[in-house]
């Protein structure tokens, strides 16, 4: 007999455990599909929505990061972004949101990244909408249409592809649009979770001529290394004293500062650590402060005597995971990306989310 159930893990109320439950799978909804979601990622905003730092809708399934398999196309003829066509057994990645099309960033600006009324998978389809299995903690998702869905390619190893399933795109978002990176230029990366792995590995892809790593716990930095990201990797997160390794990540670019400095640290102090790192006439690119973790002091000079470019970038869209997923091959020659993640089953959720709040993984990913 078919299954038509599937489990997800579910946060009900905000800074309480969460629950595997069990929901009816629908059917596959016209011009969408249901995939069976073998790989869901634990994303550092996850703990920021499991703590209640986002407004979100409660209760819903978690997860807006995940690879699947095609169980159920719904009526229509089916393509991906790319224009390949769809088929059940097809191993697929999509898109989290689904911009409206019609508020003033889609229809004006061309920023659908700003979308005033994103729908994702994971952060804002709570169950009371339908259908409850919205989110990729779960054996099964139902996609909706109009999501941006983009076949594997073959040979992909689905854990290496899940290593930077959100970092990915967030940071080809960042560097393809926001600020690239430019042949031959010293970057600094504030950072070593797998949003400032993605822009290690990134810049070493697009031709950089050197990349310093600025984060930690140590474990971290060194497993970036031994994954081939990055070419000096300093702790600032264990050092006894910051200031000095912050000498230290200048004195590694040359002494004059970095060509491009990347924050992806999340934390807001390390703003005024960054803009000290560019050199006069670089650029700082801040991608990192997602959630809002409150105020910090920077010293404006910094920015006019350096003459500094500052330049924001925010999440990403169904072209940016295309993109991604594009260089998946690049990336999984030159970088061990699989060796980053850790796989927990859906039922050790808890584990998992505990493992990623206090850094003993690098990436953990749910399994089904």
């Amino acid at each position: 007999m078919t299954q038509r159930t599937g489990r997800a893990v579910v946060l009900e109320e905000f800074a309480e455990p969460l629950r595997l439950r069990e929901f009816p799978l629908p059917e596959a909804p016209a011009g969408g599909m249901v995939v069976a979601c073998g790989y869901g990622g634990v994303c550092g905003t996850d703990l920021h929505l499991q703590q209640g730092h986002l407004d979100i809708p409660v209760p819903l399934v978690l997860g807006h990061e995940g690879l699947g398999v095609i169980r159920e196309l719904g009526a229509g003829t089916h393509h991906d972004a790319t224009g390949a066509p769809l088929a059940a057994g097809d191993t697929v990645m999509w898109a989290s949101s689904i911009a409206c099309g019609v508020c003033p960033p889609c229809r004006l600006h061309r920023e659908p990244t700003l979308c005033e009324r994103r729908r994702t998978y994971g952060v804002n389809r709570g169950l009371a909408d339908g259908p409850e299995l919205s989110g990729a903690w779960a054996d099964h998702i139902v996609l909706q249409p109009g999501t941006t869905v983009v076949k594997v390619p073959d040979g992909t190893d689905p854990l290496a592809a899940m290593s930077l399933a959100c970092a990915g795109p967030t940071v080809a978002h960042a560097l393809y649009e926001r600020r690239p990176v430019r042949l031959g230029e010293t970057v600094v990366v504030q950072g070593s979770g797998p949003v400032g792995l993605a822009a290690a590995a990134f810049a070493q892809l697009a031709g950089a001529a050197k990349v310093v790593v600025l984060g930690g716990p140590a474990g971290r930095l060194e497993r970036a290394a031994a994954a081939g990201i990055g070419d000096v990797h300093l702790d600032i997160a264990g050092a006894a004293d910051p200031a000095e390794v912050l000498r230290e990540a200048r004195a590694a670019t040359g002494g004059d500062g970095a060509d491009l400095v990347i924050e992806c640290a999340g934390v807001p102090a390390a703003v005024g650590q960054g803009l000290t790192l560019a050199r006069r006439g670089g650029s700082y690119l801040i991608i990192g402060q997602y959630t809002d973790a409150g105020d910090t002091l920077i010293n404006p000079h910094q920015i006019v005597h350096r003459q500094l470019d500052v330049v924001g970038s925010w999440a990403f869209t169904g072209a940016h995971l295309v993109e991604y997923v594009r260089l998946l091959p690049a990336l999984t020659r030159r970088f061990d990306l699989a060796s980053l993640v850790t796989p927990f089953p859906l039922e050790r959720h808890a584990e998992a989310l505990t493992a990623v709040a206090g850094g003993s993984v690098m990436k953990a990913v749910l399994t089904s």
